[in-house]
């Protein structure tokens, strides 16, 4: 089931680096919380598949639903129930806010993914 994968270890940096631009450079009301919301659910499914093996359908789920309960934890305000609002890694993993958008912006970054996967490289998984 482990098993390191080199091509999606290098599109995890790719996207990582990515996600770091614009957090650190893009202040607008589209990239940074869209866009970059779009983006994180591929740099997730790649840092996966990178490491262990499994199909698309399996990893694009898993990243999917680890998404949903991040933005469902920002819901119920649980950075500030569990003690945590003053530390800047818990808000930056576990975000701070609710916005339902997100939950778009993830979907769509998920069925980004399995089309790519199924249709241009053929993907028999």
């Amino acid at each position: 089931m482990f098993q390191f994968n080199r091509n999606y270890f290098i599109l995890t940096i790719l996207f990582f680096l990515t996600e770091v631009a614009i957090a650190l450079f893009v202040h607008d009301n589209f990239i940074r919380p869209y866009f970059g919301d779009f983006l994180v659910v591929i740099l997730l499914y790649c840092f996966l598949k990178a490491f262990v093996k499994i199909s698309v359908l399996v990893a694009a789920s898993l990243v999917l639903l680890f998404s949903f309960a991040i933005e469902t934890a920002q819901y119920f305000n649980t950075v500030e129930k569990i003690g945590m609002q003053d530390s800047k890694i818990a808000t930056v993993v576990l975000g701070n806010s609710f916005a339902g958008m997100d939950l778009l912006a993830y979907t769509l970054g998920i069925v980004s993914i399995i089309v790519v996967e199924k249709m241009y490289f053929k993907t028999k998984e």
